[in-house]
């Protein structure tokens, strides 16, 4: 739904996408591809998928590329991404229309698949070469907890594992992934966030594994040009004084706009 048009008007837009060789079975697009002139503002996408790897069922609702909503297939439940959007829940699509699109979208894939095996069709395969990358998620600081956040993107099929390494060695602990979902362009996206607390020669590593895929996306991070602790203590207090002069500036004018006008009574 294109969330773009003025108000009293109201514009649907469709996207033509490429169907994987019986991968990936669309019941809604994303109702965010499209061929209209002027740049959308926002755009409200809801997403349903079924495919033959894990997720095999998904179903997301987004505002631009921020996820808001997604359904629990295996609790039968809708969730929220952030805690503040719990109370729209009861607002989301009924359990009866989701079981109904599961089971259209199960026999769409079925359908699909069985043209795509057969020896006389030759359907293409449409596949993304995920692009991964790390950031923290506050400013590095040696010796102080911080979180590493790896980004997966350009993926498609929208089924990927991500697994984290410290020196070579595997790590679980600390570990949280997102669910895959959908952003615009008919794009997926998965994050994954490390509990870190980075010391010199630590060498961390996001490796992420596509079925079917013989190699691996990998992103590594070492502590680089860390941000000195003091260094953001002079920054914070440099920055209280100057709010404190602005004050007493805006105090003083105040002050001589408020004589000037006395003695002109």
């Amino acid at each position: 739904r294109d969330m773009r048009a003025p108000p009293g008007q109201a514009r649907m837009r469709t996207r033509q996408s490429s169907w994987g060789l019986g991968v990936l079975a669309w019941l809604w697009g994303a109702a965010a591809a499209a061929t209209l002139q002027e740049e959308a503002m926002h755009v409200f996408s809801h997403v349903f998928f079924c495919q033959r790897d894990s997720p095999f069922f998904s179903l997301a609702q987004s505002l631009d590329d921020d996820q808001l909503f997604w359904f629990d297939f295996p609790n039968s439940s809708w969730r929220s991404r952030l805690p503040d959007f719990s109370s729209e829940l009861p607002s989301r699509v009924p359990l009866a229309n989701v079981s109904a699109q599961r089971e259209l979208c199960q026999k769409l894939l079925l359908s699909l698949s069985n043209v795509a095996n057969h020896p006389q069709v030759q359907m293409a395969e449409a596949k993304g070469i995920p692009q991964v990358s790390i950031f923290t998620r506050y400013p590095l600081e040696m010796g102080k907890p911080n979180t590493l956040i790896c980004s997966v993107t350009n993926l498609f099929p929208p089924s990927a594992d991500i697994t984290w390494q410290w020196n070579g060695e595997p790590l679980t602990r600390g570990v949280a992934s997102t669910q895959v979902y959908p952003i615009q362009w008919l794009n997926f996206e998965l994050f994954s966030y490390l509990e870190v607390t980075p010391q010199e020669g630590d060498v961390y590593s996001c490796i992420v594994k596509t079925p079917g895929d013989a190699y691996s996306g990998m992103a590594y991070w070492v502590p680089n040009n860390p941000v000195p602790s003091d260094f953001l203590e002079t920054v914070a207090a440099g920055a209280a004084i100057a709010v404190g002069i602005l004050l007493m500036i805006v105090g003083i004018v105040l002050i001589a706009k408020s004589r000037v006008a006395r003695s002109a009574e």
